[in-house]
């Protein structure tokens, strides 16, 4: 496995970007220079993240989220196994 975390990664498993391999090593996110933790998905190239709002869920129950653009870093939690361990 790479260091380099996906440009784009969701928590939702619906999305064609979660990927529960990359999320399980844990994904750290520092938006517009503050770090975040209740972020849903985000892009790095297109410089967006999609962050939840309040309390509120959709009709499918999932929470409803608000995309906001500014400068997006990830990094990942945990150093990538190497394949002997």
């Amino acid at each position: 496995m790479s260091d380099t975390p996906p440009d784009r990664l969701s928590n939702d498993p619906r999305s064609k970007f979660y990927d529960e391999a990359l999320l399980e090593r844990g994904v750290g996110i520092r938006f517009n220079g503050v770090e975040r933790h209740n972020v849903e998905e985000y892009c790095i190239s297109e410089g967006w993240v999609k962050l939840p709002v309040g309390k509120a869920l959709d009709r499918h129950g999932q929470p409803m989220t608000m995309k906001v653009k500014g400068a997006v870093e990830a990094w990942f939690l945990t150093p990538a196994q190497q394949d002997g361990e």
